[in-house]
């Protein structure tokens, strides 16, 4: 294909994507309230259990269409990832070879579930965060909550949880690219425990530090799960060129 098919291809795709993510974002638009409701039940129920003066505020005429349309346009993105994520694929994939094409699809079909894993562990954990921190409101005290803050606070959480639980499977990733080995990843764990920490410090808004310890016990197995199939594939790509060098002295001394 010449460059203007490319081009022309490109378009077809990304018009296509932006029809299932436009089309998912009316669909997210009718679910706002069920997941407002849903995001909003710690305030509510603190509010009603303890006497917490706290409450999620609309502060101007265009902040609770405003907050709608962010919320719709993110449900979107996230309910139809599996349909603009085939069509990068199919984009891409003419160009690639063979084993880098087993190499992609693993990854995506790996990254997906984990990152789902880890999107359901932070909506698990969003209450306690959420009450946590509206705990520290002081006694006589009103804590009006910006209603758009709050939603970039709940999506943040959310996102960064779920690509902390993806970037394990990159590490395999470069490892069957032959860019990094097990011994690599095993070394650096000082390193790599040190991150997981100030990544679950920042996913784990609260001072609480079961809240932290509850992100970084999976990712810290991620890890290591990680560096265990990069063990095994070093392994077998070792065993791999042994046999090439032995067939190859087979051939030189014939």
């Amino acid at each position: 294909m010449s460059l203007g098919q490319h081009l022309i291809e490109f378009r077809n795709r990304l018009f296509v994507s932006a029809i299932f993510v436009f089309a998912g974002a009316i669909g997210g638009w009718f679910l706002f309230d069920p997941i407002f409701q849903i995001l909003q039940a710690p305030i509510v129920e603190l509010a009603a259990e303890e006497g917490v003066n706290a409450t999620v505020n609309f502060g101007t005429v265009v902040s609770a269409f405003d907050v709608r349309l962010q919320v719709s346009i993110f449900i979107g993105v996230i309910g139809t990832s599996p349909v603009w994520l085939y069509n990068i694929w199919a984009f891409i994939t003419p160009g690639l070879k063979k084993r880098e094409r087993r190499y992609t699809l693993a990854f995506v079909f790996t990254a997906l579930p984990l990152f789902a894993t880890g999107v359901a562990l932070a909506w698990i954990s969003l209450p306690g965060f959420v009450r946590t921190l509206i705990g520290f409101t002081p006694e006589g005290s009103a804590n009006v909550i910006n209603a758009s803050e709050y939603i970039l606070f709940t999506l943040r959480i959310l996102l960064v949880f779920g690509i902390a639980f993806v970037l394990p499977v990159v590490l395999v990733l470069l490892n069957f690219a032959s860019i990094i080995t097990a011994k690599n990843i095993v070394n650096s764990w000082r390193l790599a425990v040190f991150v997981i920490a100030l990544v679950a410090a920042l996913a784990t808004p609260t001072a609480d530090p079961m809240s932290m310890f509850l992100i970084m016990i999976p990712l810290i197995i991620l890890y290591f799960a990680a560096a265990g199939i990069a063990a095994i594939n070093d392994k077998r790509r070792a065993k791999t060129m042994s046999e090439y060098d032995f067939d190859l002295d087979e051939n030189l001394v014939d």
